[in-house]
């Protein structure tokens, strides 16, 4: 049986795009149950976004796809008086609520945490923005790619004649969204009825909290980040290597291990060539060092390297496409991918990537069409057929 350990919590989701909606993809598959709290009509601005235009058309986007199964999904008009009441019929009932406007927005709505605090004490609140809810930018939009040129990230991604390059996919929402879900499921385990939390996630600081090693470097060490391509900064020979028929990846971080790499390779004596002997030099001559080893894997492909080497434990690994990884076995018993029913078709999506007691955590329903539980969840509520219909009409759900 799968595990669900947030089973029995209550999540409001007014998030929307990539950042917010992830956060709440994680808690989700850990048991939560998540209401997403979406725009009549439009709603979150990602069921328009993806590579199929038939499903954005239909409010459907595969990005919006990827982050949002098992939730439910209520419109509300939250300018509206009764979108408000309803909001905080909600939280009274609900145990935490994620967002992720731009600072300033929910105090404008009258929906701050110290307004949803006096409907439920006990209620943690995460706000998610760019740059947090104070300091001088504050209140500037944010985006994936502003946040991963102003953390440094792009600094020191590509190599000397590519840098600023930008990560491939959408990092910095990403690491704000697992940054964030950490810190909910943390209140949660430490919530009480009378004491409630604000959360406040910057994700520039989510970024560069994950850069410990470059931001240390420079902190304690003074040593300047810098774009080493695909070297890595603190081994050689430990990297991207060119083979007769592709590249691979080599890790080749300890004495023993390059000892044996050269062994593999037919050139015992590069592990006595003063250039190359420790670990310093091998440093300081890696332009020379990685000549001599791609002149030896030339001469077989990336398999037959990667078997030989793994083989007597130097790490090595080919460089795959996403279409490769997801097909290989290794993940395909892991329970990583997941199929949901949507639209009349089986569609896989990506799960959390973790495992709870040898089972990876499920969500049981697919991402929800807009406002597909607007009528459920206000019933839950107390909300008769005739009142929902008034609000319908009014333009509040």
């Amino acid at each position: 049986m799968t595990q669900t350990p947030l089973k029995g919590f209550r999540i409001l989701d007014l998030t929307n795009v990539l950042a917010g909606p992830y956060c709440c993809h994680q808690l989700a598959h850990m048991g939560a149950e998540v209401i997403k709290v979406e725009t009549p009509g439009t709603g979150d601005l990602a069921r328009q976004l993806g590579a199929d235009p038939a499903r954005n058309a239909d409010l459907m986007g595969v990005s919006f796809l990827a982050q949002n199964p098992g939730k439910r999904s209520i419109t509300l008009n939250l300018k509206s008086a009764p979108g408000k009441r309803i909001i905080r019929e909600l939280v009274q009932k609900s145990d935490a609520l994620v967002e992720n406007f731009r600072p300033g927005v929910m105090a404008r709505l009258n929906l701050s945490y110290e307004a949803l605090c006096q409907d439920n004490p006990g209620l943690v609140y995460c706000a998610i923005s760019g740059f947090g809810q104070d300091g001088p930018l504050a209140k500037l939009p944010a985006y994936d790619q502003i946040v991963q040129g102003m953390s440094g990230v792009m600094s020191i991604t590509g190599d000397a004649d590519t840098a600023p390059y930008r990560v491939g996919y959408p990092m910095a929402d990403t690491i704000g969204g697992m940054t964030a879900a950490f810190a909910v499921a943390a209140a949660l385990a430490n919530k009480t009825e009378d004491r409630g939390t604000f959360i406040d996630v910057s994700m520039l600081e989510a970024v560069i909290a994950t850069m410990g090693w470059v931001v240390s470097n420079h902190l304690v060490a003074g040593q300047a980040p810098s774009p080493n391509g695909n070297d890595n900064f603190t081994a050689s020979p430990s990297g991207t290597f060119k083979t007769a028929d592709g590249v691979m990846n080599i890790a080749a971080n300890k004495q023993e291990q390059f000892e044996v790499l050269c062994e593999i390779i037919g050139s015992p004596a590069l592990a006595r060539d003063p250039r190359f002997a420790d670990r310093k030099n091998r440093l300081a001559n890696r332009a020379a060092l990685s000549a001599d080893l791609e002149a030896a894997f030339a001469a077989a492909s990336t398999e037959d390297w990667v078997q030989r080497l793994t083989a007597r434990g130097v790490p090595a690994g080919p460089v795959w496409s996403v279409p490769e990884a997801l097909t290989h076995p290794q993940l395909a018993s892991r329970g990583l991918l997941q199929t949901h029913q949507i639209g009349g078709q089986d569609l896989q999506l990506v799960g959390i990537g973790a495992k709870l007691d040898g089972a990876a955590p499920r969500v049981n329903t697919p991402p929800p069409t807009l406002g597909a539980h607007t009528r459920e969840i206000l019933t839950e509520l107390g909300y008769d057929p005739g009142q929902i219909s008034a609000l319908q009409k009014e333009g509040a759900i």
